[in-house]
Parts: structure tokens; C-alpha cells; sequence
């Protein structure tokens, strides 16, 4: 591989890494939106079982639910059962009759129908709470963290970058210019394409049990895991992606094989049979493959998933022949002082295949963000509403540097006599006189070489910029490629970002839920970043009036304990002017959890609380919720 395209392979590789690296983590597509117990009740008796609430389809296993006692054994009997009625998804587990009064934790980790793998935990009381408890903390780990998690993401990215180049780089050479198929550049490209897609589906294949598991590397080479996966719908489906791409080996030596040969050889064209059976079996092979994401992904959830799959195959399809022609034609370009130039014709072809997939990408694009967003004001209050308007954004920047692209197009030179079908590769260039004489020393010998390398360098400088036209297109058409693999990186990123309306139901679920009296929870963000965001929840023991114990356990966005350096509480009964009554220094019991003792509140009534959490000497802000005292 020449020098041109391994930077270029490795600036988009690079890019994708980045965003992989930066992106959310993908931990919560499905939300648990109600619980009963909920988290934190006192209950006066023991229930029969624990039940729990999704916002979408979930997937569990023998060991997905699971309620701990005070001394952190189990308490609970059977399996997890299905217990939805066709409007919600509800899963439940029995416990043992005859527990004791204490402190309980509900440990749970499924698999969302979008594939992603959601976990979590919380607790209740029977009776009153216990001195002790098991620390939800040590609980919290998971396969999609730590390596992992970032091995399993760094292979879904190059999944659809490999795709990308694959399909992109095929309906180049179909449809714009069949004599890149005896070009080395644009065979490259292919190549690397299938090699990444290939190696990517292996890999998150072989990862998808510890993912969604125990988190451990050694699991990946576990027979008994992997015949685990291959029963779900993700493992069906990179199944059947390296199916599809084992055929698409035997279309891509038939292209760059008989159908290369035939445009080498001279004759300007392949056989007709030739050419439509590899269109028609390539078109085929991309869209299965595409597929394989669509079924198993964002689209296969939520509502009106008959049209959404469809659109999600034909947006996957679209940013594959933008961003892997956009790849292939700067291949060709970069190496055009070592070949012969890319037809006029052809950059004008693909001119008309980018602005046909950027129109269907934008069409797709829009409904799919509909289905997923909900409301406008997610788009500005939501990860994935933001990742949305990044995306937005990156496309009109790439659709301006199109613009330049096609004004150079415009102004290109005519080729060379020449089939413009195709061309064998030129006869080399001899090399310059250069050549050491017998007896020199390996010194002299050494800078004849660098010498010859300047010369033959100088002359493909020149050679390239003989056409102003052909350069200024390399130009925009790297400008382009640039953006796009952003645009690519982005487009993945949503993937492991939970939608809009999966964080709008459960924020809705959130605040539907009943409060029990003297408990209520709050969002917070004290403005330092995701660090500073997250959920604060407040008991109050026994609940009544007179003396009580507030306990505030923080949680950050994923669920997991959050840290603050510093609580305050005040409560204030307006219905009777009475407070505000002030509350400091609390006593830590544990991760995200903190104790107020000596909360005395004389009358019974709605009292208004307030919580001051400061999570750095400058993060901190006060929110408010109502508790209220029988």
C-alpha cells in the first residue's frame, strides 16, 4: 500500500477511535422506569416478590435479577419471570417468605432490544432499615466497561467503517468508473474494507458474551458463551453479517478478478451478463449487510419499526456510497502521477451518486430523528439530541466543501486518448542515472538513493500539479473525506447513545411514579459536566413528625453511586411559615449515600426540602422536592 492511502486509512481509523474514546458509553438503551418496591420504601411487610418496569423489550437470563439480603445473601427463589400485560414490560422474581426486617438490594443487568446491556441496582425496606447492607457500589460493574466495553466499541466502529469503504469503493467502480477495478488504489480500498468489516464482526462476535456479562476477556474463547450468543438476536445477526461478507469475498475476486482483466485487457467494457450479475449481487450482499445492523439496533425498537428498518438499511447504504466513494476517488486522485488521470466523466458520475445518497441520507436521517427525538426540546436536552444537531451540522460542512469539489469538477481537462473504461497501469518511469559505480562507498551509495528518490518525487510534484483543476479537486475531495469520516463516527456514536425518547420516558416514568410519604427524588446538574449530573434521592425515617433521619443517596446518570464533597438540607413548610430549618454536616454511610440525624419537623404537612450538593470548589447548585409527613 502506497504512502497516500495508509494515511488516508489511518486519518479515518483515527477518527473513529476518537469518537469511540469519547462518545458515551453505551449503557442504557431500555430504562427502568418503575420498581416495586421502589428505591428507598419502607415497607411494613414483607412483599411477595420484586418487580421491575422497562421502557422497551428486555432480554434476561437465570442470574438477571437477583435480591440481596442485609448480609448479602440471597433471598429470592426461581427465576425471573415475565410479568408484562402487553402495555408494559415487567419482569419479576419471588423471594422467600419469612424475611426479616432490614435493608434489601435488588441487583439487576439485561439486554436491551437495541442490544445494548443495561444494568443497575437499588434498595428497599421491610420493616425499617437495617445497620447494614450490601454496598450498591461493589455492584456496579459490567462487561460494557473498562476494556471490554472498549475493545467491543472500538470493533462496532470499525464494523461500519469497514462496511463503509466495502460497499462505497463496489458502487464507485460499478457505477462511476469501471476501470478503477484494474486500479491498485481502488483494490485496495476494497480489500481493507472487507478486511475490516471482516475482523470487526469476528471480534465483537467473540466479545459479545463478556460485553453483556461477566466483563471478562478470558469468557471470549468460552464455547458454552459463544453458542449463549449465537441464541440471541445480536448473535444472529454478526452471524449472519459474516456470512454475507464470506460472499462478498467471492464478489469482490470476480470484480477485481475477470471483470478487472476485462477493462485491462482493452476492450473498454465487461460482458453485459458480467456487469449486471455483479451489480445485482453486490446490491444484494450490502443491503443483507446493512441488515444485520438495522434488525439488531435503534431501528428494531420503538415505534413504527416496518418503515424504520427499511429507512435504517437505505441510510446505512447512503453513507456508504458517500463516504467509501469519497475514500476510492481520493485514492485515485492521490496516485494519478503514478497512472493514468481519473476520467472526467467519472468525477461527474460521482458527483450524481454523492447527491443522490446525501439526499436519501438527509431523508432517512430526518425521519429516523423524529422516531427517535420526540420532541424538539430534546434536541437540546439529550445526548443523543445533541450528537443529532453535531451530525447536522458536519453534513452541511461537507455539503460546502462538495460544492468546491463540483466547481473543480467542472473545470477539468480532457484525458488522454485513452478507453476511458480502463487502462493497464503504465510501464514505469527508468530511473535517473544515478547509479552507484562499482567500489563506492556506502556512504556515496546512500545519498545517490536519496537522491534518486527527490528526483522521482519532483517529477510526480509536477506532474501533479500540471493541471490546476485535478489539484484543487485532490483538495476539496480530502476536505470532504475528512468531514465525512467525522460524519461517520458521529453516525456510530448515536448508536451507542440511548435515543431521546428512551430518556424522556424515564424521565416521565420518574415523575409519575408515586412518592412514599417523607421519601422523593430530584434531577440535579451542579454544572460541571456529566460528573455533576444525576439523581438525588431523599428518605426521611420514620417519616413522621417530630424527630427523623434524612437519608440522600446520590446517583449519577448510569445509575452507579455519585460523589459530592459537600450537602446541605432545609426544610421549609410554607402552609404554616414555618422554616427555613437548617441541616449541615452529614454523616457519610457509603458510596452516593449520606445520613442527616436529628431532622427534627414539628407538624405534619408538605414540606418543601432543599438540597445543596457541591461537587467542586465551583460546581453547586440547590434543587427542591416535597416530602411529606402524615
Amino acid at each position: 500500500m502506497t504512502a497516500a492511502p495508509r494515511r488516508l486509512l489511518g486519518a479515518l481509523l483515527l477518527a473513529l477511535a476518537a469518537v469511540a474514546l469519547t462518545a458515551t458509553p453505551a449503557t442504557a438503551h431500555a430504562s427502568l422506569t418503575a420498581s416495586t418496591p421502589g428505591d428507598g420504601e419502607v415497607v411494613a411487610a414483607q412483599p411477595e416478590r420484586v418487580t421491575l418496569t422497562f421502557t422497551e423489550e428486555v432480554a434476561l437470563s437465570g442470574d438477571s435479577l437477583r435480591v440481596l439480603g442485609p448480609d448479602g445473601e440471597p433471598v429470592h427463589t426461581g427465576e425471573p419471570a415475565d410479568l408484562g400485560d402487553g402495555t408494559t414490560v415487567t419482569w419479576g422474581i419471588a423471594l422467600r417468605p419469612g424475611l426479616p426486617d432490614g435493608t434489601y438490594t435488588v441487583v439487576w443487568h439485561v439486554v436491551s432490544a437495541d442490544s445494548h446491556p443495561v444494568s443497575g441496582a437499588f434498595t428497599f425496606s421491610v420493616g425499617a432499615p437495617s445497620a447494614t447492607s450490601v454496598d450498591i457500589g461493589s455492584l456496579g460493574a459490567s462487561g460494557q466497561d473498562g476494556l471490554t466495553g472498549a475493545l467491543y466499541d472500538a470493533a462496532r466502529y470499525a464494523a461500519y467503517g469497514g462496511f463503509a469503504l466495502l460497499a462505497g469503493a463496489a458502487a464507485f467502480t460499478l457505477c462511476c468508473w469501471p476501470g478503477a477495478a484494474a486500479r491498485r488504489p481502488a483494490r485496495r480500498v476494497l480489500r481493507a474494507g472487507w478486511l475490516a468489516a471482516t475482523a470487526a464482526t469476528a471480534a465483537q462476535l467473540l466479545l459479545r458474551g463478556p460485553y453483556t456479562g461477566s466483563g471478562r476477556l478470558a469468557d471470549a474463547f468460552d464455547p458454552g458463551g459463544l453458542a449463549d450468543v449465537a441464541g440471541t438476536r445480536t448473535g444472529t445477526a454478526l452471524l449472519a453479517r459474516l456470512l454475507l461478507l464470506a460472499a462478498a469475498a467471492g464478489f469482490l475476486a470476480v470484480l477485481t478478478g475477470r471483470y478487472a482483466r476485462a477493462h485491462a485487457a482493452g476492450a473498454g467494457r465487461a460482458p453485459a451478463g458480467l456487469t449486471w450479475g455483479l451489480a445485482l449481487g453486490g446490491g444484494l450482499v450490502a443491503a443483507g449487510t446493512a441488515a444485520t445492523w438495522a434488525l439488531s439496533e435503534h431501528a428494531s425498537t420503538g415505534p413504527q419499526t416496518t418503515v424504520a428498518v427499511p429507512a435504517d438499511i437505505v441510510h446505512l447504504l447512503a453513507v456508504a456510497a458517500w463516504l467509501g466513494g469519497l475514500v476510492t476517488l481520493l485514492a485515485l486522485l492521490r496516485a494519478e502521477p503514478d497512472g493514468p488521470p481519473v476520467p472526467r466523466a467519472a468525477v461527474r458520475r460521482f458527483g450524481r451518486l454523492a447527491l443522490a445518497a446525501v439526499a436519501a441520507l438527509a431523508a432517512t436521517g430526518l425521519y429516523q430523528s423524529g422516531r427517535q427525538v420526540g420532541t424538539p426540546d430534546a434536541l437540546v436536552a439529550t445526548s443523543y439530541g445533541r450528537l443529532l444537531l453535531l451530525k447536522a451540522a458536519l453534513v452541511a460542512a461537507v455539503l460546502c466543501v462538495a460544492w468546491y469539489s463540483r466547481r473543480h469538477a467542472g473545470r477539468l481537462a480532457g484525458t488522454p486518448a485513452q478507453p476511458e473504461a480502463g487502462q493497464p497501469e503504465p510501464e514505469p518511469e527508468p530511473e535517473p542515472a544515478l547509479v552507484p559505480a562499482p567500489g563506492t562507498s556506502p556512504e556515496r551509495a546512500r545519498q545517490l538513493a536519496r537522491q534518486r528518490a527527490a528526483m522521482r518525487a519532483a517529477r510526480r510534484r509536477t506532474r501533479r500539479d500540471a493541471d490546476p483543476a485535478r489539484a484543487g479537486l485532490r483538495r476539496s475531495v480530502a476536505a470532504e473525506v475528512a468531514v465525512a469520516a467525522v460524519v461517520l463516527a458521529v453516525t456510530t456514536a448515536l448508536t451507542a447513545t440511548p435515543p431521546a425518547r428512551t430518556e424522556n420516558a424515564q424521565a416521565a416514568g420518574a415523575a409519575a411514579a408515586p412518592q412514599e410519604p417523607g421519601s422523593g427524588s430530584v434531577r440535579y446538574d451542579t454544572g460541571g459536566g456529566p460528573a455533576g449530573q444525576g439523581t438525588a434521592r431523599l428518605h426521611l425515617a420514620p417519616g413522621r413528625t417530630g424527630e427523623n433521619t434524612l437519608r440522600v443517596t446520590l446517583e449519577d446518570r448510569r445509575g452507579r453511586p455519585a460523589a459530592a464533597e459537600e450537602l446541605r438540607a432545609a426544610f421549609t413548610l410554607p402552609a404554616e411559615s414555618i422554616g427555613p430549618l437548617r441541616f449541615t454536616e452529614p454523616a457519610r454511610t457509603g458510596p452516593g449515600s449520606w445520613e442527616f440525624s436529628g431532622v427534627t419537623l414539628p407538624r405534619p404537612g408538605a414540606w418543601e426540602a432543599a438540597l445543596t450538593i457541591r461537587t467542586s470548589d465551583v460546581d453547586q447548585v440547590t434543587v427542591t422536592t416535597t416530602l411529606t409527613l402524615p
